[in-house]
């Protein structure tokens, strides 16, 4: 969004779009999934078969559009890998709909976006329920909604996709002013998603509501894109994995992380990127395990950071920075520190296997604590 924009709005209200009983359930939950001949008919044709679930279900009241792509059985080798895509199909709709607060709800999905834009400077939210009344002085309401989620089966990979759309609506005269949808998505075996009781579902649920609310708030009112460099350096307790810094090793539980970072100019955003000076430079750390962000830390004066709470040995973890220019007393923020070794990779919302990497992990530099540290 541009800057102008961006400074002319103070008072934000993070709203859902819907309540969550306007909306249904749709695509093919608990219905007989198609035989390998007829799922490769059915992918032949131009359209997906799509049923209504029971309007007297509690799953009635749910808000996600989950469908299975038909044309994903032509990979599929035996019936048992049929049964097998319709039971997850059916376990992760009940695990959605049936939580008691269900994690990817429009409200939820609000609050969680609230969550980070209350961080903003110099901006003042709030999140309400879609029935109270807007406060007089609000300059915009952000509307948040899930519109769809997709189970796309391909040969022995299941690939979920989740889109989100956000608008930013200016309430003086109804316009609006911004309006994206996002994308999450991960991939990784059919095995792997139902192993230990469909573990690595609950945790692509997580990263996908992390994802959406930083990225959903850095679009709108935060992130700036300069042109730069930003990279990982090796410290006394974190050693480079083969020589490859964005590969780290230690055996302290409180390692040092350092990064450093190069601003190359010609940037389009006006004079301020021409007055940036290093003292004036901060920095956001992230250290994220294979299930959630486990530690966090803001506002860090100098390019390196001792970590204060133990990581746990003997695990993998990755690790991202991303810094904030302080210039004429407005704060910008830039992009998490990330290795683009991949041109699918995108901004950390592209998986390549869910079990190894999530996807809004994938490029943040990679952090092992050794088992014996003694």
């Amino acid at each position: 969004m541009s800057e102008t924009l961006r400074s002319s709005i103070k008072k934000v209200v993070v709203l859902p779009h819907s309540n969550r009983a306007d909306l249904d359930v749709v695509g093919n939950y608990k219905k007989e999934l198609p035989s390998i001949t007829d799922g490769a008919i059915a992918g032949a044709g131009p359209g997906i078969d799509v049923a209504m679930a029971d309007p007297n279900s509690e799953l009635s009241k749910f808000m996600v559009p989950i469908l299975i792509l038909p044309g994903a059985f032509i990979g599929a080798s035996t019936m048992k890998v049929v049964q097998e895509i319709q039971q997850f199909r059916d376990e992760l709709t009940e695990d959605l709909a049936n939580a008691a607060s269900p994690p990817l709800a429009n409200d939820a999905l609000a609050s969680a976006v609230y969550a980070y834009l209350r961080r903003v400077p110099d901006v003042e939210s709030n999140v309400l329920a879609t029935t109270t009344p807007l406060p007089e002085d609000t300059d915009a309401v952000l509307l948040v909604k899930l519109t769809e989620m997709t189970i796309d089966v391909q040969g022995n990979d299941a690939v979920i996709t989740t889109w989100v759309h956000a608008t930013l609506r200016r309430l003086r005269d109804g316009r609006n002013v911004h309006v994206n949808s996002f994308q999450y998505e991960d991939r990784d075996t059919l095995k792997n998603w139902t192993k230990d009781e469909n573990a690595l579902w609950r945790d692509y649920i997580n990263f996908a509501r992390h994802y959406f609310a930083r990225e959903i708030t850095a679009e709108i009112f935060e992130k700036v894109e300069l042109r730069h460099i930003l990279r990982p350096i090796a410290t006394d307790s974190v050693s480079a994995i083969g020589g490859d810094d964005w590969k780290g090793s230690s055996n302290s539980p409180n390692p040092t992380l350092a990064w450093e970072l190069t601003l190359l100019g010609g940037d389009s955003y006006g004079a301020w990127t021409r007055n940036i000076d290093k003292d004036d430079i901060y920095y956001d750390v992230a250290i994220y395990d294979e299930h959630r962000l486990v530690y966090s830390a803001e506002h860090v004066s100098e390019p390196r950071h001792d970590v204060e709470n133990a990581l746990e040995g003997c695990e993998t973890f990755r690790w991202s920075v991303r810094p904030s220019y302080h210039v004429d007393g407005k704060t910008k923020f830039g992009e998490w520190m990330r290795f683009h070794s991949d041109i699918t990779l995108g901004e950390g919302y592209l998986g390549a296997k869910a079990s190894e990497t999530p996807a809004y992990s994938r490029g943040f530099a990679l952090l092992k604590t050794k088992c014996d540290r003694t």
